[in-house]
């Protein structure tokens, strides 16, 4: 281990070498400076390296624990957003072919784009666990991060408790006996605590298993494809009738398959490389996400003469009967359920880092901050899979919309924050950014957060009284928590401004960008 003094020494000595930076590089009134030593990550503020017990506790909690790379990432974020096309088959029900195909083309250039793109900057900018809760309380103070927190949570674990749903309704089709009574409430829990028990046991083997899900679960639908190119019939990809369109249904099911591209900044602190990999991860994601949508919707309505009423939950295994024959809807119905194993490991992790963040941020008590001996969020995880089970019993719309408007009202923030940071905090580094102005950014805000207001107005009044609950709630919660821990009855983690603490320990050297002192501190450290 490299002593601390050593690293502020060479990092001085190189910014006096390099004082000559032109003046749009200067700023003099803070910089940023991230060690990496032996491949972790962390800020020089944190350790001095002089307590034994503290370097102790910091080699097991960082060198001992693996990261993310690239790949494991990529599938991690296609399963917190996806999944493939289970579960799309309600937008040619309630919109017909032609709309559910429009949908899935115009959608992501105005909502899934500029959301993945924002995450890219946000995520590189501040890459810790917490994600979103870090940026909007860097903007608007801990109070509305604590909120942007709770509501996203219960999104998550709203949005997690569809998965058991979703893949016992596909099961069904095989065992009529798991759609209802004792068999179905069984089968529900022995699935929720084996994958509950996969994700205790490390992100590293979530992504991993992502992988192998993924390419398990997209298989069957390239078949499919293949297999229905003599059967297609363009013009079946045209009809459509609006006056009979359930816009509420339809915008709610695109909405939900094409969102929580953000879910994945809540577990950058366990990324490697997050500055390089996030953006290219998010990229490919893109792109993954919005072909595993199109190929199969092309093929399912092309080659088929089947009425849009049919699709229902659960109607893509009929579809492969009908192509490709029994062999081919097997295949489906057990993608699907690994498919839904895969959104619940994904979902899962970011559930529980997020709590975890929290806890390391002082939002929550510092218990969530701990870890099991694998790495992972031991009260995280208790709580994220007891709000599964507890939600479990809603039906498949039910949860979509409740959800929804849940996350609605955390994107709101989220965009608002990304604006405030722009204007506020300009000089901040950002190792990826978005190639936009201030008003470029804004514009970038628009489309997205006028389908926010939609999809939120046409909710049922059911959700929104709901929503409305579960925000008082969260707005009680937070000075609740906050007299705790004034009262110390529950240990806190010390939460400070880590931009002053960082200005404290290492004063400022005129002429030096932050970005400057960063790359400076890169290439002077020895390497994995």
């Amino acid at each position: 281990m490299v002593h601390r003094a050593v690293h502020l020494t060479y990092c001085q000595n190189y910014m006096l070498r390099d004082s000559k930076l032109s003046q749009s590089n200067r700023i003099s009134h803070k910089y940023f400076v991230l060690r990496k030593v032996r491949g972790m990550a962390f800020l020089g503020s944190g350790f001095d390296g002089e307590n034994k017990k503290e370097r102790s506790k910091f080699v097991e909690k960082g060198c001992h624990r693996k990261k993310l790379s690239i790949l494991p990432l990529v599938f991690v974020i296609f399963y917190e957003v996806s999944g493939g096309p289970f579960g799309v088959e309600d937008s040619v029900q309630s919109g017909g072919p032609l709309l559910a195909l429009l949908g899935f083309i115009v959608f992501p250039f105005l909502w899934s784009i500029p959301e993945a793109l924002i995450t890219a900057e946000l995520g590189t900018t501040f890459p810790e666990n917490g994600g979103y809760v870090i940026w909007i309380s860097s903007a608007f103070g801990q109070f509305w991060g604590f909120q942007e927190g709770w509501w996203k949570w219960l999104s998550g674990v709203i949005d997690n408790a569809l998965y058991p749903v979703l893949f016992l309704d596909y099961l069904k089709w095989v065992f009529p006996s798991v759609g209802g009574g004792l068999a179905r409430l069984i089968f529900l829990l022995v699935i929720t605590a084996v994958l509950t028990y996969v994700n205790y046991r490390g992100l590293t083997i979530v992504g991993y298993t992502a992988v192998l899900l993924g390419v398990f679960s997209l298989l069957p639908f390239l078949m499919l494809a293949i297999l229905a190119i003599p059967r297609l019939e363009p013009k079946r990809w045209l009809a459509v009738d609006l006056s009979g369109v359930d816009w509420r249904i339809f915008l709610n099911t695109l909405f939900w398959n094409l969102n929580y591209w953000d879910s994945v900044s809540t577990l950058a602190g366990e990324v490697e490389r997050p500055q390089e990999v996030f953006p290219k991860a998010l990229s490919y994601a893109v792109l993954l996400v919005i072909l595993s949508y199109l190929v199969p919707l092309l093929a399912g309505t092309g080659a088929l003469n089947h009425k849009s009423s049919a699709w229902t939950d659960g109607y893509f295994a009929h579809v492969a009967m009908a192509i490709g024959g029994t062999w081919l809807k097997w295949w489906v119905e057990i993608a699907a359920a690994f498919s839904n194993a895969g959104m619940f490991e994904a979902e899962m992790s970011s559930d529980s880092f997020q709590l975890l963040g929290m806890g390391e941020k002082g939002m929550l008590p510092e218990i969530f901050a701990h870890r099991s001996i694998y790495g992972t969020p031991i009260l995280g995880i208790i709580c994220s899979v007891t709000g599964v089970l507890v939600l479990s019993w809603l039906r498949f719309q039910e949860i979509i919309e409740i959800l929804n408007f849940l996350y609605c009202l955390g994107m709101l923030l989220e965009f608002a924050a990304f604006i405030c940071l722009r204007m506020k905090q300009p000089n901040l580094v950002r190792p990826y950014k978005i190639p936009v102005s201030t008003m470029g950014a804004v514009l970038l805000c628009l489309p997205p957060c006028a389908l926010i207001i939609i999809v939120m107005s046409i909710a049922s009044l059911q959700t929104m009284f709901f929503s409305f609950l579960c925000s008082l709630v969260g707005f009680i919660l937070y000075p609740a928590l906050q007299y705790v821990k004034h009262k110390k009855w529950a240990r806190f983690a010390e939460c400070t401004d880590r931009s002053r603490q960082v200005d404290d320990q290492f004063p400022a050297v005129s002429g030096v960008s932050q970005q400057d002192a960063f790359e400076a501190e890169e290439s002077l450290l020895p390497k994995a």
